[in-house]
C-alpha cells in the first residue's frame, strides 16, 4: 500500500541517519580514547592507576593483567559496541536497498546526505 511504503522509506532514511551519527560517535570516542591514552605505552605505564587515583585497592586491581587496565580500555570497549552496532545498521540498510525498489533506494540516500550533513 502507499502507506506502507511512505513508512518503508521513512523508516530506511532513518535507519541511514542513525548510521551517519553512529559513525560519527565512534569517531569522538577514538578521539577521547587517544587523549586518555598515556604518554608512554609501556606495559607499566598502561598497567599503573592514574595520578589521580588514591584509592591503594585500586592499585592492586590495575595491576592484575588479567582485568582493564585503565580508562582507555573502557574508550575502545564503548568503540567496540558501536562499531557493532555501525556494522548492523549498515547491513539492514544494505538489505533493504538489496530490494531495488528506487524509493527505498532515494531513502537511504536521503538519510545518509541528512546524516552526515546533521
Amino acid at each position: 500500500s502507499p502507506a506502507g511504503m511512505v513508512l518503508s522509506v521513512l523508516v530506511i532514511l532513518l535507519l541511514s541517519v542513525l548510521y551517519e551519527a553512529v559513525k560519527m560517535g565512534k569517531a569522538v570516542l577514538l578521539r577521547r580514547a587517544l587523549l586518555a591514552l598515556p604518554r608512554s605505552l609501556s606495559h607499566e605505564a598502561l598497567t599503573e592507576p592514574q595520578e589521580g587515583d588514591s584509592d591503594p585497592a585500586q592499585g592492586r586491581y590495575h595491576r592484575d593483567p588479567w582485568h582493564p587496565p585503565g580508562r582507555w580500555f573502557w574508550f575502545h570497549v564503548g568503540q567496540t559496541l558501536f562499531h557493532v552496532l555501525q556494522v548492523v545498521l549498515g547491513y539492514m540498510v544494505m538489505l533493504a536497498v538489496m530490494s531495488y525498489n528506487a524509493w527505498i533506494f532515494l531513502g537511504a540516500i536521503v538519510g545518509s546526505t541528512l546524516g552526515y550533513f546533521m
